[in-house]
C-alpha cells in the first residue's frame, strides 16, 4: 500500500525516540582496546596509587615548617641529610632543620612534606643548603592516594576511556576491563538507478556514495561498519535484505527509498518485518527531512535520504549520537561534545519556520578577529556544498534566518 509522511516530528522528539534504545552488552577487552570505548564495570583501584608520597619534581624534600616564611631576601638554611634515589625507598627519617636532596618522582623521606624546587635553592659548602622559597605541606608532592585510593573507584561505568583514563588504569595494573560492545551497523543502498563503484553509470545512473560515507562515518563513531551492497527496487528484495541484516547486527542504516515517490518501499519494508514498527517517518530537519525511524527485533533502522548531502547532515545531527549512545555514552546526544568554533557570519541566510535548517559554512580565518563564516549554499545531491565548507551551523525551527554580522556556533564536521 502506498505510503505518505506520518506527522512531521521535531528533531528533538526524534532524539528522544533514539535514547529509548538500551546500551549494548559488554566484552571484556585488552586495555589496547579500550580508547574511544565506554566502561561498562567500575575499575576499583587495588591499591593506592601514587602507592607513597612521590615528589614532583627535581629539588629539596622538606618540613614545611622549617621553610616557613623564607624568601630571596630571608633565606633559610638546612642540613643536606640525605641524596635520594627514584628507585629505592628513603632510610633517612628527616630531623627538624634538615633536607634531602630529591629527583622527579623520588619518594619523600619520613619528616618531609613538601619539596622546594632546586631552582629556588643554592649549596652554602658542602652540606647547607639555602633555601629561598618557603612551600605549604604538600606542596610539589603528588600525595600516596591522590589519583586512586584502594578499593575505591578508580573509573566508574560509563566513564569514556580516553589516552588519561587508559593511562590511569594501567598505573593500576587493568591489563582487562569491560566494554561496552561496538554497534555492528549494517549498510545497505536502494535504487536501481545505484551501481558500483568500479562500474561505468549510465545516464540516469549513479555510482554508490553513501554506502562509503555512511560507512566511514560509522567507524569514527566507534561502529563496526558491514556492506550490504546494492538492493534493488522492489519490495521482496528489499524486505529480506533488511531481514537479514536486522538478524546479523545491531544497528541498520537504509540509505535511499525514505521519500514518497513510487519506488520508495523503506517504510513497507521495515513493516513486514517480524516484532517491527515504523517510529517515525519525517523530521522537521533540513537537509534531511524524509528520515525513517523505525524497530525490529529491538534494534533501530534508521532509513536515510538519498540525497548525499542530506544522509550526511542526518549522520551528524541523529545517527553518529546513536550509534555512541548504543555503546553506553550518557552524553551522546548532548550538544556540548560537538566540537565548536565561534564565528562571524558574512551574509544574511534565510530559513523556513517550522524545521530545524543546518547550513553549511566555510571559515575565513582573520588576523585579531573571529573567523568569518561563509554559507555554502546548493542543492543536496551534490557533494559541493559538504566538500567547501568546515562546519555546520544550525538556524532554530522557530527562527526565519541569520543576520549578516551575528556571531554564531559552527560545529566543526
Amino acid at each position: 500500500m502506498p505510503h505518505g509522511f506520518f506527522t512531521i516530528i521535531s528533531r528533538a522528539r526524534f532524539e528522544e525516540l533514539l535514547r529509548e534504545f538500551p546500551a549494548l552488552d559488554a566484552d571484556q577487552c585488552d586495555l589496547s582496546e579500550a580508547d574511544g570505548r565506554i566502561l561498562a564495570q567500575d575499575l576499583i583501584a587495588g591499591h593506592d596509587w601514587p602507592l607513597l608520597d612521590r615528589s614532583c619534581m627535581d629539588g629539596f624534600a622538606v618540613s614545611a615548617r622549617d621553610v616557613f616564611g623564607a624568601s630571596e631576601s630571608n633565606p633559610a638554611y638546612l642540613e643536606c641529610a640525605a641524596t635520594l634515589t627514584i628507585d629505592a625507598m628513603p632510610q633517612t627519617a628527616l630531623d627538624p632543620g634538615q633536607c634531602a636532596r630529591i629527583p622527579t618522582g623520588g619518594l619523600l623521606p619520613r619528616g618531609a612534606d613538601a619539596v622546594v624546587m632546586v631552582e629556588h635553592t643554592g649549596e652554602m659548602d658542602g652540606t647547607t643548603i639555602e633555601m629561598r622559597k618557603s612551600v605549604a605541606p604538600g606542596e610539589n608532592v603528588m600525595q600516596r592516594g591522590e589519583d586512586a585510593s584502594q578499593g575505591q573507584p578508580a573509573l566508574t561505568a560509563g566513564t569514556v576511556m580516553r589516552p588519561q583514563e587508559i593511562g590511569l588504569a594501567a598505573a593500576l595494573g587493568f591489563q582487562e576491563m569491560a566494554l561496552v560492545r561496538r554497534p555492528r551497523v549494517a549498510i545497505l543502498s536502494t535504487g536501481d538507478e545505484v551501481v558500483g563503484v568500479r562500474q561505468t553509470p549510465r545516464p540516469g545512473q549513479v555510482r554508490d556514495v553513501n554506502s562509503h560515507t555512511l560507512a566511514a562515518l560509522t567507524a569514527r563513531a566507534g561502529g563496526l561498519p558491514r556492506h550490504y551492497g546494492v538492493i534493488p527496487d522492489d519490495l521482496e528484495s528489499l524486505t529480506q535484505a533488511l531481514n537479514r541484516a536486522v538478524t546479523d547486527n545491531d544497528a541498520v542504516l537504509l540509505s535511499g527509498g525514505s521519500s514518497i515517490g513510487v519506488r520508495d518501499l523503506s517504510v513497507q519494508a521495515i513493516e513486514a518485518l517480524d516484532d517491527a514498527a515504523v517510529l517515525a517517518h519525517g523530521v522537521a530537519l533540513s537537509p534531511g527531512k524524509p528520515t525513517i525511524l523505525g524497530r525490529a527485533s529491538g534494534r533501530p533502522i534508521l532509513g536515510l535520504p538519498g540525497q548525499v548531502t542530506s544522509s550526511l547532515v542526518v549522520m551528524h545531527v541523529l545517527v553518529l549520537p546513536l550509534l555512541r549512545h548504543l555503546q553506553g555514552d550518557g552524553a551522546a546526544f548532548y550538544p556540548s561534545r560537538r566540537p565548536m568554533v565561534r564565528a562571524e557570519l558574512a551574509r544574511n541566510v534565510a530559513s523556513r519556520p517550522g524545521r530545524e535548517d543546518y547550513v553549511r559554512i566555510r571559515l575565513e580565518p582573520r588576523q585579531d578577529a573571529l573567523p568569518l563564516a561563509h554559507p555554502v549554499l546548493g542543492k543536496s545531491g551534490l557533494l559541493r556544498t559538504m566538500l567547501q565548507a568546515h562546519g555546520l551551523t544550525a538556524i532554530p525551527a522557530d527562527s526565519e534566518g541569520l543576520d549578516q554580522g551575528r556571531m554564531i556556533d559552527v560545529w566543526i564536521v
